[in-house]
């Protein structure tokens, strides 16, 4: 028996006052109506109407019975009435994903500015070395980075290019020097960031290096790697979207400007579902819209010749 279609009856019986007067609001038959509501008690076990050849009463289970049916049933519509909004109205709150240095340079305040557009969004951002399983871990959406576009079922939306990039502390490079060729490399102190992404040997194109430089310190958070460099512990390999802000402050500075290394996409991903609820559908059209503009910044600055080292640079800083 179908509970809440014999409830939705009982309520227009009790409503209409007849069996027949609620058969005909449903367009159902007087039998139908009358069958629907003995199977109704029957499932109960209670009787909920009294039926004289006249008029129906209910009875005092009855009472009870159609206050808490109107109660369920309005739950019900109202629920049924969110979820179709959810497709048209932001709202609810949205689980997003990414690597923590691109969550603090740009997510973060692009999810500001999110917000204000759509304030009826809770945003949970989650930042993490990671790769999660988004239907394990209920993200709706996270930002991930891939050299190709992996195989799987989520749907993957590219937002644009990311490199790593060679950087140094000015006080640094002044006291080494500055490596002119892949090759000098090995001839200074090397600050790993131990991230699953980047891992192995390094490509210069025609200029490899035999052996990576050894490392004197690792960490496995991008912004801790740049306050190392800074105190000029040695040279780092970082993302551009954290290499630029040092870089434009002068507290680093680019070294084998000519080469980029360990080249990137940046893509939102998100399972697919035929029913893209709004939240999901508004973020990731605002990533692909806001995002990409601040990645080409990113890089502007990288290829800006201001912020590479050069020796007037180091004349200078000495």
């Amino acid at each position: 028996m179908d509970t809440l279609h014999a409830m939705r009856v009982f309520i227009q019986v009790v409503e209409r006052g007849s069996f027949t007067a609620a058969a005909q609001a449903l367009d159902l038959s007087t039998a139908q109506v009358s069958r629907l509501i003995a199977d109704l008690e029957q499932h109960l076990q209670a009787r909920l109407l009294q039926r004289t050849t006249r008029r129906l009463a209910l009875t005092e289970t009855g009472e009870r019975y159609l206050e808490r049916s109107r109660q369920i049933l309005c739950q019900i519509d109202e629920a049924d009435a969110e979820a179709r909004g959810a497709h048209l109205t932001p709202s609810g709150r949205l689980r997003v994903h990414t690597m923590t240095g691109l969550g603090l340079q740009h997510l973060t305040p692009l999810i500001a500015r999110y917000a204000e557009r759509y304030p009826q969004v809770v945003v949970e951002l989650t930042l993490a070395q990671r790769t999660p399983d988004l239907l394990e871990d209920g993200h709706d959406v996270t930002v991930a980075f891939a050299r190709d576009l992996p195989d799987s079922q989520l749907v993957a939306q590219r937002l644009g290019p990311v490199y790593s990039v060679l950087c140094a502390a000015p006080s640094y490079l002044a006291k080494h020097g500055i490596a002119q060729r892949p090759s000098d490399l090995q001839q200074h102190r090397y600050l790993r960031l131990t991230d699953p992404l980047y891992r192995g040997q390094w490509d210069f194109g025609d200029e490899q290096l035999d052996a990576l430089p050894a490392e004197c310190f690792q960490v496995n958070v991008a912004e801790a790697l740049v306050k190392a460099a800074q105190a000029g512990m040695g040279f780092c390999l970082l993302p551009s979207f954290v290499a630029s802000q040092p870089l434009r402050e002068g507290r680093l500075l680019r070294i084998l400007p000519q080469h980029r290394l360990r080249a990137l996409n940046i893509y939102a991903m998100y399972p697919s579902r035929r029913f893209l609820d709004a939240k999901t559908r508004t973020w990731v059209d605002f990533l692909k819209a806001e995002l990409p503009p601040l990645l080409r910044a990113d890089e502007a600055v990288l290829d800006d010749t201001r912020y590479w080292a050069t020796p007037d640079k180091l004349l200078r800083e000495k």
